[in-house]
C-alpha cells in the first residue's frame, strides 16, 4: 500500500502541473480577448470636416491688404493723370487766348494798314488832280503869251516835258509855237507827241 502511495504521488504532481498550465493558458486566452473586446468596443475617432477652397485667416487678411493697395495705386494713377489733364487744357485754354489777343492785334493793324492805304490813295489822287489843274493852268498862261517868247522857253525844256505842255494847248497856240522853234527842237517834240497818242487805245 505504501509502494501504492508512492506510485500515485508523482501522477499527482504531473496533474497539478498540467492544471496549473491550463489554468495560465486559460488566463492568458481571457486577457487577450478581453483587449480584443476593448478594442473593438472602443468608439473609432471621428476625423476634423475637411474644408474644401478655404483658406486661412491670415491669407484671406493679407489679400483684402493687398487689394486695397491695388486700388488706391489705380486712383493715384487716375488721379495724376486727371491733373495732367486739367493742366493741358489750361495751357490749351490759354494759346488760344493768345491766339484771340494776336488776331484782334493783327485784325486792328489791317484795319489801320486798310485806312492808311486809303488815304494815300486819296492823298495821291489828290496831288495828282492838283499837278494835273497847275499843268493845265500853266499850259494856258503859255497860250496867252506871245508865240516867240513861249518859244524861247520851251527850247529851255526836256522834249517830253514840252511835248506835254503842248498836248494840252490849243492847237492853233500850239502850232504858233513849234514855228518859232528851231527845227531840232520840233522835231523832237513832234516825237514825243506822237508817241504818247501812240500808246493810246484805239479800240
Amino acid at each position: 500500500m505504501t509502494q501504492a502511495l508512492a506510485q500515485h504521488k508523482p501522477a499527482r504532481g504531473t496533474l497539478h502541473i498540467i492544471a496549473a498550465l491550463l489554468l495560465g493558458s486559460a488566463v492568458l486566452r481571457l486577457s487577450l480577448t478581453g483587449t480584443d473586446v476593448v478594442a473593438e468596443s472602443a468608439p473609432e475617432p471621428v476625423a476634423a470636416p475637411v474644408q474644401d477652397h478655404e483658406e486661412p485667416a491670415e491669407d484671406t487678411h493679407a489679400s483684402i491688404v493687398t487689394d486695397d493697395a491695388d486700388t488706391n495705386t489705380l486712383l493715384a494713377a487716375f488721379r495724376e493723370r486727371e491733373q495732367r489733364l486739367v493742366a493741358r487744357e489750361a495751357q490749351l485754354t490759354d494759346r488760344l487766348q493768345a491766339l484771340r489777343i494776336a488776331e484782334a492785334e493783327i485784325t486792328e493793324k489791317l484795319s489801320a494798314l486798310t485806312a492808311a492805304e486809303e488815304a494815300l490813295r486819296s492823298t495821291i489822287a489828290l496831288a495828282d488832280t492838283a499837278a494835273e489843274a497847275d499843268l493845265a493852268r500853266l499850259a494856258v498862261v503859255y497860250e496867252n503869251m506871245k508865240p516867240k517868247v513861249a518859244a524861247e522857253l520851251f527850247t529851255e525844256m526836256s522834249p517830253e516835258f514840252a511835248a506835254g505842255f503842248l498836248g494840252m494847248m490849243q492847237p492853233a497856240a500850239a502850232a504858233a509855237i513849234m514855228t518859232e522853234l528851231d527845227s531840232s527842237v520840233s522835231y523832237s517834240i513832234s516825237v514825243m507827241l506822237a508817241g504818247r497818242n501812240a500808246l493810246v487805245p484805239t479800240q
